[in-house]
Formats: structure tokens, sequence, C-alpha cells
């Protein structure tokens, strides 16, 4: 009966915080990358395209965006700002190029990640995050590091195989 009346006070106790808890909010817009995992060379300029569908019953306006990317890769949002609409209507969509991505001369090859925000809401004014993505770009070696590379290997080979050839050709 005593273990009863600990769990009884225990779960009373814990009401107040299951309560006062705040709610998750969907977010109003679904972002889609067609492709979040692209592969890039220095030099080369990454093009991602998305499609965004609203998924509410009402208006919701496309205020502007948030981005973070790791460099020296630098993200040029400038087709998302010029070319999405202004706004999307109850359940409507559109799908076009989200935002680039350029690897500059000289970027070590690796992967880079990044994550791009909608922000928006009910009113042209409003600033709240609607959508959010998380993207990778695998920066491949440049082509003269893979040459050289290479012509090393093959280099290696004919000076160390020089001597073992002529011990069994000998």
């Amino acid at each position: 009966m005593e273990t009863l009346k600990r769990s009884l006070l225990l779960s009373l106790a814990l009401v107040p915080f299951l309560l006062a808890a705040t709610p998750a909010r969907a977010t109003p817009l679904s972002l889609t990358l067609s492709s979040p995992f692209q592969y890039g060379g220095p030099g080369e300029l990454v093009t991602f395209n998305a499609t965004v569908t609203n998924t509410t019953g009402a208006v919701v306006f496309l205020n502007g965006d948030d981005f973070s990317l790791n460099g020296p890769l630098t993200l040029d949002d400038s087709s998302f700002l010029n070319n999405f609409p202004l706004s999307l209507g109850a359940l409507g969509s559109y799908t076009g190029v989200l935002f680039t991505v350029d690897v500059p001369l000289g970027t070590a090859a690796g992967l880079y990640t990044g994550n791009f925000d909608i922000t928006g809401g009910a009113d042209s004014s409003a600033a709240d995050v609607l959508a959010s993505t998380n993207f990778d770009v695998y920066v491949t070696p440049e082509p003269s590091s893979i040459l050289l590379l290479g012509s090393g290997l093959i280099i290696g080979l004919v000076v160390l195989g020089g001597p073992f050839r002529r011990q069994l050709n000998g």
C-alpha cells in the first residue's frame, strides 16, 4: 500500500512538468531536395534543385532564407530569392533551383555539410522558419592531383620494377 501511495504522489508531482512542456510545432512547408548529396570538383558550381510544398490550408509567404555551409565553399541563394514565388497558396507547390554552391579552386577533397532554411509565415513580414533541409557536397580531388598521383605511381613501378626484371632475365 505504501508503494502505491508513493507512486501516486510521484505521478501527481510530474503532472505540472508534463503540462508545461511546449508542444511540437509542425512546419507549414515541405522542402525536398532532389539530390541532397552531390559531388563537385574545385572550380565547379553544384546546383541544388528542390520542391517546396505548402502543407497547410492557408497562404504562406516565403520571405527569405538562412543557411550555413562549411568553408571554403560558398552558397549563392539568388535562385531562391529571384525565382521562387513570394507566397504559396493552400497546398500549392513549386519546383526549381533552390541554390548553388561554388567550390573554389584549391579546395581540399572531402565532405562539406550545410543547412538551408526558408523563412516567412502568415504575412509578408513574418520571419519564422517554415522549412529546413540539410545537404552535403563531396569535393573530389582536382584532376591535376589525380594525374600527378597516377604518373608518380607509373614512374615508381618502372624505377622499382627495373631491378626485378634484370634479376629474372639475368
